[in-house]
């Protein structure tokens, strides 16, 4: 297993359709791997982003039939490199449910899909403004954890709002993990809050390295993502970061035996202990 990784994490700000999308995400790729990296991590929604539910149900196809994904298998296989797709937007094709699925995508240097998992945690809340998101209502969670096998050791994938689970990353980091993609979609207000806080808590708790592409800015459906990608260190350390919501790359070269040395320092993931539920 390769202890040194060259890695690469696209912030963008996805249109409303996977032709447009994949246009906006590829010249960022080839920057990327133009700069050396091996292994680049792409936001949710990479294909598209649209949530006015006409036009998301026009621009929404199957994994196999979608244009960004087809091209970004291509793009991977041109530039040798290996490229999560954070997520893409697909039809979950389960029987009798028509929603879609929001499903990360490991791609390999030949454009084979070595991996995929869906969205577990779906995001539905009715705010104090009056305002109400039912992200259940679009989108069909998966039912399964992924850890994907890469030359430079386990990456577990989660997907946004994932990242308020830390159990599901205390598993991922138990099964293998060395790393763990967190590509998201953050909203501002919560992103301002909460996203640098609860990556380096993930990081901390798993002593794994935390990959975190973001979309960023105002998109055409309206709304607006906060962006600020960052790579965390095993050691909950800030490696790398975009202070901003503009596409972008950032990029780092990254230690994997860091993960060892922190796991022997704060061993708790081998500390577990049952215990009965609070009354």
């Amino acid at each position: 297993m390769d202890e040194r990784l060259d890695v690469a994490l696209i912030q963008t700000r996805t249109p409303a359709t996977a032709t447009a999308g994949l246009a906006h995400v590829e010249p960022l790729i080839r920057e990327a791997a133009a700069g050396g990296a091996k292994l680049i991590l792409t936001p949710e929604g990479t294909n598209f982003l649209e949530q006015r539910r006409g036009l998301r149900d026009a621009a929404l196809t199957t994994e196999s039939a979608d244009v960004a994904v087809l091209g970004l298998r291509a793009l991977a296989a041109e530039l040798g490199v290996w490229l999560l797709i954070g997520s893409a937007i697909v039809r979950s094709e389960a029987p009798g449910d028509d929603r879609a699925a929001n499903r990360s995508l490991l791609i390999d240097p030949a454009g084979s899909i070595t991996a995929r998992y869906d969205k577990l945690h779906v995001f539905d809340v009715d705010l104090a403004n009056g305002e109400t998101y039912r992200e259940s209502a679009s989108v069909r969670p998966g039912d399964a954890a992924r850890l994907a096998d890469t030359p430079w050791g386990g990456l577990g994938l989660t997907i946004c709002y994932d990242v308020r689970f830390p159990h599901l990353h205390r598993q991922l980091a138990k099964a293998g993990a060395s790393m763990i993609a967190v590509p998201a979609a953050f909203t501002r207000p919560t992103g301002e809050a909460h996203w640098e806080t609860l990556l380096r808590a993930r990081a901390i708790e798993t002593g794994a390295f935390v990959l975190a592409p973001a979309q960023g800015g105002t998109h055409e459906d309206g709304r607006q993502t906060w962006g600020r990608s960052v790579i965390v260190g095993s050691w909950g350390e800030i490696i790398a970061r975009a202070d901003h919501d503009e596409p972008c790359v950032i990029a780092a070269s990254l230690d994997l035996s860091a993960v060892k040395r922190a796991r022997q320092a704060v061993p708790s993931l081998a500390h577990d202990r049952p215990f009965d539920e609070p009354q």
